[in-house]
């Protein structure tokens, strides 16, 4: 299980080797996501508070990214944190997220992105429930569920 000292170390020292990696253009990336889904993981943006899709979905399942369908988060570790982005404890898998040193808005936050093709997915914060306290708070244009 990840912690905050795992997630600084990382964000420090350099992130786990992911399983694949997916690398296109910016043109090729236009043409498969939607303008917003580009906004949001290629130029790292962020979509207003409680408007994601995915804000109020608990349905059984695994969160992918958008860009590259990598597995990222699993429905059985979503939680509502009354902050109105989906909400994770964890990611699936240790090397599935990439995590990088924020400091924009004049603030210092931890970026979390698709490990396999560095789509911004959001960021992560030590305020999350136990036994982790991590809460990764993602974007809902930057994933789509899969159900089984």
């Amino acid at each position: 299980m990840l912690t905050w000292k795992d997630v600084i170390r990382f964000s420090v020292n350099g992130n786990p080797t992911p399983d694949r990696r997916v690398e296109k253009t910016e043109a090729e990336w236009k043409e498969l996501l939607t303008p917003e889904q580009f906004r949001i993981t290629r130029n790292k943006g962020t979509e207003a508070a409680h408007t994601g899709e995915l804000c109020s979905i608990y349905e059984a399942g695994k969160y992918n990214c958008i860009c590259c369908d990598t597995p990222l988060f699993d429905s059985t570790i979503k939680f509502n944190s009354g902050t109105g982005w989906p909400s994770f404890t964890q990611p699936i898998k240790e090397n599935a997220i990439k995590y990088e040193k924020d400091t924009s808005y004049g603030m210092v936050r931890v970026e979390v992105m698709c490990n396999t093709c560095d789509a911004h997915l959001g960021h992560v914060f030590p305020d999350g429930p136990e036994p982790s306290g991590l809460r990764y708070c993602i974007n809902s244009a930057s994933m789509q569920l899969e159900t089984k």
